[in-house]
């Protein structure tokens, strides 16, 4: 069954919760060096600091039904292809809410969806605390397989 698209009063309450939330993250959470919403759209980046990662940015997008967050990973691996996206099946098997996919040029990215109408705090701070954890939980044995000759040079 599909959810009828939410209204705009809906969509634009689901927006300023984020707003509000994105707002407060770089003082308030150690790992978020900025947050921004592109004002020509729904869309919110979130630029997160790691260890195992630098630094990776978590994009949502507000649609009518859905907000979709998504982080690259990695770009396409370089060598060992069936291995590499192996570990990431098997890897998607443990997740929740998210899942590693193929996007633009054959990049990696952590995806997922949460019903728009789920939008709060406690929604969105799960959402980046997990892929927090995935990212820095994944990021260094996908590297490690995907890269391994350019990172033993």
């Amino acid at each position: 069954m599909t959810l009828p698209p939410l209204t705009v009063e809906e969509l634009d309450a689901a927006a300023a919760a984020i707003d509000r939330w994105a707002s407060g993250l770089v003082a308030d959470n150690p790992v978020v060096a900025a947050a921004e919403r592109d004002p020509r759209a729904r869309r919110w980046y979130v630029r997160v600091i790691g260890e195992a990662k630098d630094v990776f940015t978590l994009r949502f997008q507000l649609g009518q039904r859905t907000l979709h967050y998504e982080t690259q990973l990695l770009p396409a691996p370089a060598e060992q292809h069936a291995r590499f996206y192996e570990y990431l099946l098997r890897r998607n098997h443990e997740l929740y809410g998210t899942a590693f996919e193929i996007g633009e040029e054959d990049g990696i990215f952590l995806s997922g969806r949460l019903d728009a109408r789920w939008v709060d705090d406690d929604e969105l701070d799960r959402i980046l605390g997990s892929t927090y954890v995935v990212v820095e939980r994944c990021f260094p044995q996908a590297l490690r397989i995907g890269f391994a000759s350019q990172l033993s040079q």
